[in-house]
């Protein structure tokens, strides 16, 4: 594995689940790959599971590690090709990124998209501008469109979870104040069309995701219908794909609620968190016994743990 972007990277899915999965029952059987070796983290974008878990995998792994909060430790950068930097940025990407690769072994970036323009966004020009100047490998610790080191604990956790080969996994979309990423739907939705399951969506109309990610997914616009049978429910808040980055509701009936989780097969709760309780889910789903998001979270560590190991040893 040269760099870890998304389920593209990975070559063999199931045996990455069980490299997870081994590494959770034996954490330091590889502390000798990272002796001597460095991981920077660089942050443009607040974290707390994500920042954690990757700083506890590495040192599982024996490495060093650096983390920065580029937008409170470093210049402010300038991307684009051939500008004139008479304004507020005093450094170029391409020379700060190199810089970087000078330092660090591996690196693992974090950005958020604007929201404001899906062209620029689903570009990906942070995350292929320390893949083209790093000289590293790369990790994406988030990027505007995907999160990859989520689905693969998300799929872990399904995998020790499941009660059936191909269990039923709903992802359904979830009322929030704020305008939010696709990131984590989007990459959800890609990981689950290439395992074993069987994926349904289901949110109101105008929130649909980009197709390239949900092409073995089923969609579903009644909530109620989508969770009959289900054996899992991941809840999950996205802003509009096609009017890009808007609002298009607000409505409480999407929360995800006690009743709905009966119309389900004693169906897991699941959500990445942060999240907005008695908005996004009730209390009482997210406390209930079938609520397995700290789990979830703690599998965060060792999906982390897994894909750094896998780039030590080709490096």
């Amino acid at each position: 594995m040269k760099h870890f972007t998304s389920v593209k990277d990975v070559t063999n899915i199931s045996a990455l689940v069980e490299e997870v999965l081994f590494l959770k029952q034996q954490p330091y059987a590889f502390k000798h790959l990272g002796e001597n070796k460095v991981l920077g983290l660089i942050f443009m974008n607040p974290s707390l599971r994500t920042r954690l878990s990757t700083q506890r995998a590495s040192m599982n792994l024996g490495m060093n590690v650096i983390v920065m909060d580029i937008n409170k430790e470093g210049w402010k950068l300038e991307s684009r090709e051939g500008a004139v930097m008479d304004g507020d940025a005093a450094e170029h990407v391409k020379d700060a990124v190199a810089v970087m690769g000078q330092y660090c072994d591996i690196i693992g970036i974090r950005s958020f998209p604007s929201l404001e323009n899906r062209e620029d966004d689903y570009a990906e020009n942070v995350l292929n501008q320390f893949i083209r100047y790093a000289g590293v490998p790369i990790v994406s610790l988030e990027s505007t469109t995907l999160h990859p080191l989520q689905s693969l604990a998300d799929l872990v956790t399904i995998q020790e979870y499941k009660k059936t080969p191909k269990p039923k996994v709903v992802l359904t979309w979830a009322p929030h104040p704020k305008a939010l990423p696709q990131a984590v739907p989007n990459s959800f939705a890609e990981w689950m069309c290439n395992a074993e399951v069987d994926l349904v969506i289901t949110h109101p109309e105008g929130y649909e995701l980009d197709e390239k990610y949900t092409w073995n997914a089923t969609i579903e616009y009644d909530q109620k219908k989508a969770f009959e049978g289900a054996e899992f429910i991941y809840a999950k808040n996205w802003s509009s794909y096609k009017q890009y980055g808007k609002i298009l509701s607000k409505d409480r009936n999407w929360t995800v609620s006690a009743d709905k989780m009966k119309l389900t097969n004693e169906a897991y709760f699941m959500h990445c968190l942060p999240v907005r309780r008695n908005v996004v889910v009730d209390d009482e789903v997210i406390d209930s016994p079938q609520s397995i998001v700290i789990k979830q979270a703690a599998n965060r560590l060792w999906a982390a743990q897994a894909v750094l190991k896998k780039i030590l040893e080709h490096t």
